[in-house]
């Protein structure tokens, strides 16, 4: 990447990590100011539905990016899809990038989303948001766990130096465990796409949702899962 790219995607990542952290300690604040506790069973489940969709959104956007074009394709294929690929070659080079470099990317897409849940508080009668509180509830931790995604999966692939809590959430598969997600990295990629908390692995795998999907994508155009990525990295060895 040309120096001015470089500086130019730095200053990208920087505003967004810090606007989006901000966001996120000013939505917590408004969610715990409207709590209420006779609703704490609806929020649970909305919460837990939020981390799902995360968790499916990181799988999507993992089998897309690993499955189907080439590196070759303009823009695309260098700026989005030859970190993944790369990333089967080379495991651990995600635990060479600091905290900005991480999280930039992720923090950007979580940005919409919690300026739209804090616009909706200041801007709704209490009587609104109460009524809303479990889909407040959901677009936060939705939104939280997308933003965090690239640095759980970064702690999948570190085997040193994590702090006690980070261990704890991995342990109890809070977050995606490094022993879960090796289950990804052999070869041809195939499975376990999901990687923020990778809840949705093994039912997805039970029920052969990427191969389906994969199989009818293939009768319908012609074009071959990962046949790109097995060449590319057959060329890159």
């Amino acid at each position: 990447m040309k120096p001015l790219q470089t500086y130019r995607k730095r200053t990208q990542e920087l505003v967004c990590v810090y606007i989006c952290i901000s966001l996120m300690v000013l939505n917590l604040g408004l969610i715990l100011r409207h709590f209420r506790f006779e609703r704490i069973s609806n929020v649970v489940v909305a919460a837990i539905f939020g981390i799902l969709t995360a968790d499916f959104g990181s799988g999507l956007v993992h089998w897309g990016a690993d499955t189907w074009g080439s590196v070759d394709l303009p823009i695309v294929g260098k700026n989005f899809l030859r970190p993944f690929r790369e990333h089967h070659i080379d495991p651990t080079s995600i635990t060479r990038h600091d905290f900005i470099e991480t999280n930039g990317d992720n923090f950007m897409v979580a940005l919409p989303i919690l300026g739209k849940l804090a616009w909706n508080f200041f801007t709704r009668t209490n009587a609104e948001i109460q009524q809303d509180y479990a889909i407040s509830a959901y677009l936060f931790l939705c939104s939280i766990f997308i933003a965090l995604t690239n640095q759980i999966h970064k702690w999948s692939h570190t085997y040193w130096g994590l702090p006690r809590w980070v261990l704890f959430l991995q342990n109890h598969h809070i977050i995606l465990p490094r022993r879960h997600h090796r289950i990804h990295h052999v070869a041809p990629h195939e499975t376990y796409f999901c990687i923020t908390t990778g809840w949705l692995n093994w039912p997805l795998e039970k029920i052969k949702f990427w191969s389906t999907l994969e199989a009818i994508i293939e009768l319908s155009t012609g074009h071959k899962p990962r046949a790109d990525d097995l060449k590319w990295a057959q060329k890159r060895a």
